[in-house]
């Protein structure tokens, strides 16, 4: 049945006269950017339509200088012509080479496929940034005596100037060799926190672009920052390293004023800013806190009519510009705000606070008091079993926070160059009684946006999946850290790779992979390996480790798959190869089968091991496996884009090294020299078996699942992928056990503790409400949260298609199980919301679906192969597939309902 077909059965005709618009226009996945560095910048867009089975058939992009003009389709710089194509994303810009400074106004019109033109749409632009070193003028500057490393005051910046004349428009580009915060005239500058982020500083350090026009005014300004330590020389890592990066804080800034009559003026660092070290915030650390002294605010400092004659003068500094990158990915916004649900006195007698969700960020205080009163809040994610506030599992991060009152009027504070993860704080110094006014907690992470939710009957995996996005959203604050907490908060490349595909489901990670990505290659090591922890913090020697390392092939390759992202490929493609490359020359006899691994990180391991049920699987046959999926990675690239002699060369290599598997650690009749749930499950999953070796080995995996009564034993590198390769060979029903299994260890077993974060081990928390390893014991870990990726393909059946990329073509095909008689799930395509929402009820399932503009969508129907299948009240024909039925349908909503087989 043809797309057409189904549209033409379920609408009156009348409705295939629809309207349809070009709408959300991006520029490199932003909405209007400033600072943008591509030299040929992608557009995309989206197309609302008011009916069914829109496509796409053309589109035509213009743009110009001058945003009023363009509307009115005069003074057009470039202009793409009608181009025959349904692409609406990552299309290149292409007309005059962009400068500096240059910003560009674009609209795009779209042609149905009877050729009838849409409106243009609305006008967006976008911005570039400073593109060559040169172009900036500011130089570094610090203070002189600030060279030794060691923690002290935040700095103070400022410098007066006058505006004459009425300004056209102003810029400010800015960065810090640590962490800044700008100001002008006494405000504070945009809504990004802990800027400029956290990158490879030695080979990318980020600057930002704000639009200040509407800051400055006639007469003096003064434009100001302070610097705090940051990831570039405050403690990092978990050896109490400090200075990692440098041992003094810098500022590089920027401000170019243009005037309505064309002239141009800068103000930019140099010898002449003053500085001080006199301010309010008197230590700052990512893992340790902050002090803030209020008594020490300098009223109007970055303010007109200040006097700075007790400052120094700034010190110029001799560092590189060569190294200055635009920003891609998005910045550290605030976002939730929380306010206590309990106050705890506990049995140790201290004053602790429950915000009810662990998360990260800060709290911010509303308080009064008298001047010299010294309010210091601790902070934890649990009690421990007695009640009492527990930070052992913290080890040596203080996450302190400690504010001096300046007494008088409420006051309202908060640190400004550190982050916590926490659900409880202790509270020490505060005379005023316990009152929910007085605290409010502050979720900070990355500004991605949320594009994904799922619910569905069953109240614990609704839990399950609230915990999984908290998860994501404290430890996605600029790099995807392990954990927020302790003193680590590192980059650990396995945890991002094996959570990707859920990360993207749930929120817009596309600037911040994009980021992020382009530090894993500039880390990468000249022979090719790869740090375990991205940005390299360099102390920690392990490197080439299976399941991390592969994080440089792993995440391009699906992120072409989840976005359509051709540019990630070529831009990822070298050090894709280099990987793996660096593994075929230390290969032995084609086995990866030494070096450091940490095989299956955290895996079950039995509390008496003395029945050797302990699921350790080899280490190297876990990399052997790893090198086959990297290698396979490779392949797909090289065939997208288009590199025939690699698809040869690493298709020959990756047939040698299967056999090598094959030959090393599977017998002769298809048992896997490590009997474990991840033997199996990335046995599996990566294709290595022979076909007739499959079905017997998926055999196996569930009958190791059932040895241990339906409980999972898999850690870091199996979980993820253990309920995709059951539902793969026909053992779905296995897959819901698993999920739904709420005893230890399984994914609700945390929940049914009180978990509102993915816990680092499967027992945190012991059932008896002891704890875990306490040197590591992470209670916010969101790799084991890799389980949602499998929740909105399987459950609710949203699947992207491999044949195109970035849900141009994209599948439904729900697989309802488990005892659930709903579940429903939205995504927010690059294309448009895509949504899939079923139900059981009285012998019946209903299926609601909704198809982006521009998309198309295969709909699999369980069990619908030989029922009437009715689709808004009228029958609709469908083709068998097994039990299954499925039809292809265009853009729209429809509702498919029929009976369900028991």
């Amino acid at each position: 049945m043809t797309t057409a077909t189904i549209a033409a059965a379920a609408l009156p005709a009348a409705v295939h006269a629809q309207s349809f618009l070009p709408e959300k226009l991006t520029t490199e996945y932003r909405e209007s950017p400033m600072g943008i560095a591509a030299a040929q910048p992608r557009l995309s867009w989206q197309t609302r339509s008011a009916g069914r089975d829109f496509m796409q058939s053309a589109y035509e992009l213009r743009t110009g200088a001058n945003a009023a003009a363009l509307a009115k389709g005069k003074e057009i710089g470039w202009q793409s012509g009608k181009v025959s194509s349904g692409e609406s994303l990552h299309i290149p810009y292409g007309g005059n080479a962009l400068q500096s400074r240059e910003r560009v106004f674009w609209q795009v019109r779209v042609y149905d496929r009877n050729g009838k033109a849409s409106p243009w749409s609305s006008v967006a632009s976008w911005e570039m940034g400073l593109l060559q070193p040169r172009d900036w003028t500011a130089e570094w500057i610090g203070r002189s005596n600030d060279t030794t490393g060691k923690p002290g005051p935040s700095p103070l910046f400022r410098k007066p100037f006058q505006v004459a004349k009425p300004i056209q428009q102003a810029r400010l580009f800015v960065t810090a060799r640590g962490l800044y915060e700008a100001h002008i005239n006494g405000k504070r500058v945009g809504d990004d926190y802990l800027t400029p982020g956290w990158t490879a500083y030695d080979k990318r350090l980020q600057y930002q672009v704000y639009d200040i026009t509407s800051m400055l005014r006639n007469g003096e300004n003064v434009v100001g920052a302070t610097l705090g330590d940051g990831w570039y020389r405050g403690n990092l890592v978990f050896l109490n390293q400090r200075n990692t990066y440098g041992k003094t804080a810098a500022l590089l800034l920027q401000m170019e004023i243009t005037y309505r009559d064309g002239s141009r003026e800068t103000i930019a660092t140099d010898g002449s800013w003053k500085t001080t070290d006199a301010g309010p915030v008197r230590y700052s650390d990512i893992y340790n806190g902050e002090t803030l002294d209020a008594r020490m605010e300098i009223a109007g400092w970055a303010a007109p009519g200040f006097s700075d004659a007790g400052w120094q003068s700034a010190s110029v500094l001799p560092l590189t510009k060569d190294n200055l990158v635009a920003q891609e990915g998005p910045g550290v916004k605030k976002h939730e705000r929380l306010k206590p649900i309990k106050f705890i006195t506990t049995p140790q007698g201290e004053t602790v606070v429950d915000f009810g969700q662990n998360m990260v960020g800060w709290v911010e205080l509303h308080v009064k008091g008298n001047a010299g009163d010294t309010i210091t809040i601790h902070h934890a994610e649990v009690l421990d079993k007695e009640g009492n506030f527990y930070t052992a599992n913290l080890r040596a991060a203080k996450q302190e926070n400690k504010f001096i009152l300046k007494g008088g009027a409420t006051e309202t504070l908060a640190p400004r160059f550190t982050f916590q993860g926490f659900r409880y704080i202790r509270v020490k110094g505060m005379r005023q009684a316990m009152d929910t006014s007085l605290f409010t907690a502050i979720a900070v992470y990355s500004d991605m946006g949320e594009t994904g939710s799922f619910t569905c009957s069953h109240p614990l995996i609704n839990q399950l999946q609230r915990n999984i996005q908290w998860g994501q959203k404290g430890n996605f604050v600029d790099v995807p850290t392990d954990c927020p907490q302790r003193d680590e908060r590192l980059g650990w490349t396995g945890d991002a790779q094996v959570f990707f595909n859920t990360a993207a489901y749930n929120m817009n990670v596309t600037g911040f992979f994009t980021k992020w990505m382009k530090d894993v290659a500039a880390d990468q090591r000249p022979n090719g390996d790869i740090p375990v922890v991205i940005p390299d913090v360099k102390v920690i020697p392990w490197a080439g480790s299976a399941g991390w390392g592969d994080v440089v092939t792993i995440i391009p390759w699906q992120f072409y798959q989840n976005y359509g992202d051709r540019r990630m490929l070529e831009v990822q493609y070298q050090s894709m190869t280099n990987w793996v490359d660096y593994i075929t020359k230390i290969s032995r006899n084609e086995l990866w089968n030494h070096g450091p691994h940490f095989g299956d990180w955290l895996f079950y391991s039995a509390p008496h091991d003395n029945d050797g049920r302990s699921a350790i699987t080899d280490k190297y046959l876990i990399a052997q496996a790893f090198y086959i999926h990297s290698t396979q990675n490779v392949i797909n690239a090289a065939k997208v884009l288009g590199k025939t002699a690699d698809v040869e060369k690493y298709e020959a290599l990756i047939k040698r090294i299967k056999n090598a598997f094959l030959r090393e650690y599977v017998t002769p009749s298809g048992r896997m020299v490590s009997s474990t749930q991840t033997a199996y499950v990335l046995a599996l999953n990566f294709d290595i078996l022979p076909e007739e070796q499959r079905a017997a080995a998926a055999k196996r995996l569930v009958d190791n699942i059932e040895s241990y009564g339906n409980h999972l034993t898999t850690g870091f590198l199996g979980t993820p992928y253990l309920c995709h390769v059951l539902t793969r060979y026909g053992y779905t029903d296995v897959a819901y056990k698993l999920l739904m299994q709420e005893t230890y260890p399984s994914w609700l077993y945390p929940v049914k503790m009180g978990a509102t974060t993915i816990w680092e081990r499967w027992d945190g928390i012991k059932p008896d409400g002891t704890f875990q390893d306490v040197g590591m014991n992470s209670f916010n870990h969101y790799a084991y949260g890799a389980i949602g990726d499998w929740m909105y393909k399987t459950v609710t059946g949203i699947q992207p298609d491999p044949a195109a990329p970035g849900y141009k073509q994209f599948r439904i095909q729900p697989r309802p199980g488990g005892g659930l008689t709903h579940a429903n799930a939205e995504f927010k395509s690059l294309y448009g919301t895509i949504a899939s929402k079923w139900k059981l009820a009285d012998g019946k399932l209903k299926l609601e679906v909704t198809v982006p503009a521009n998309t198309s969508a295969k709909i699999i129907l369980p069990g619908a192969a030989s029922v009437a299948v009715t689709e808004s009240g009228k029958a609709v024909q469908t083709i068998a597939d097994g039990k299954d039925a499925y039809l292809q349908v265009g853009s729209g909503t429809y509702a498919f309902e029929y009976n369900f087989p028991k």
